[in-house]
């Protein structure tokens, strides 16, 4: 079983396995990773982080967590520019240091030997958490508490006063939202390091992930475009251009479909 194969037993099991998934995703860039090997290493994390929790109910048991991994070293990535190592979860097990994704995929990890009922939540630009049963979510960033106005300003600061918080923003992610969110941030990450076939193995998982948008299509046609494949281009185009419900960027689909040369075929 290679490792995209074992990432998508994880995601078959019940309940899914999604910080295996995600550490098998790792694999597919450095073969040297071994995702058992790190799970059974992972005790000790969950030893230190055990040994100075408070003694309180599991559903209040979300913010401590967080706050000892921070005080374990774990916190966001601020080095400039951002590597894909900020995503990857071996990467960031070493070193401490990670986006909020990788972050809250190690919490909720955590979370989940702790028996801390906690979810991760898909919030535009910045991943959270929530623990089942409260009214606020959580940063995996150090935890601090987000009620409703709050997440409302990291919203306008990310994309400004004209996006709305939405209720869908607060929905508990599902482990393949949140396993492709990952592969979106990692191909995004591999492509502004200039490692192109990298970022075309994240850019494929998004879409074998399943429900990917023409953005999606966009993004391995870019890559194929630059690797210079134009029949995989095309095809990528052509699954935008169905997706697309602008009328301006299916003009400009169409434009470029036809400034592609025609399919070839070998026999």
């Amino acid at each position: 079983m290679n490792p995209r194969q074992a990432l998508f037993a994880c995601l078959d099991r019940s309940p899914p396995a999604l910080f295996e998934a995600a550490l098998w995703m790792a694999a597919e860039h450095d073969p040297s990773v071994e995702p058992r090997a790190i799970l059974a290493d992972f005790t000790l994390l969950q030893q230190q982080v055990s040994l100075d929790m408070p003694m309180l109910a599991p559903q209040e048991l979300g913010q401590p967590l967080l706050r000892r991994m921070n005080d374990l070293g774990f916190a966001q990535d601020d080095f400039t520019p951002l590597r894909p190592a900020a995503a990857l979860l071996d990467k960031v097990l070493q070193r401490r240091r990670g986006q909020p994704l990788a972050l809250g995929l190690i919490a909720l990890e955590l979370a989940r030997r702790l028996n801390i009922p906690m979810v991760g939540v898909n919030f535009p630009g910045h991943f959270l958490l929530r623990v089942n049963g409260t009214d606020y979510l959580l940063d995996p960033c150090g935890g601090r508490r987000l009620y409703p106005n709050d997440c409302r300003e990291l919203l306008q600061r990310q994309y400004g006063p004209n996006l709305e918080l939405q209720a869908d923003h607060l929905h508990t992610a599902e482990p393949r939202l949140i396993l492709q969110r990952l592969s979106r941030n990692l191909r995004q990450l591999h492509l502004s390091n200039d490692n192109h076939l990298a970022a075309l193995v994240d850019a494929e998982r998004v879409l074998e992930l399943g429900n990917a948008s023409a953005a999606d299509y966009l993004a391995r046609a870019s890559l194929y475009k630059h690797l210079d494949c134009p029949n995989a281009e095309r095809f990528d185009l052509e699954h935008a251009l169905m997706l697309s419900e602008d009328p301006v960027q299916r003009l400009r689909l169409t434009e470029r479909l036809g400034h592609l040369p025609p399919n070839s075929v070998v026999h």
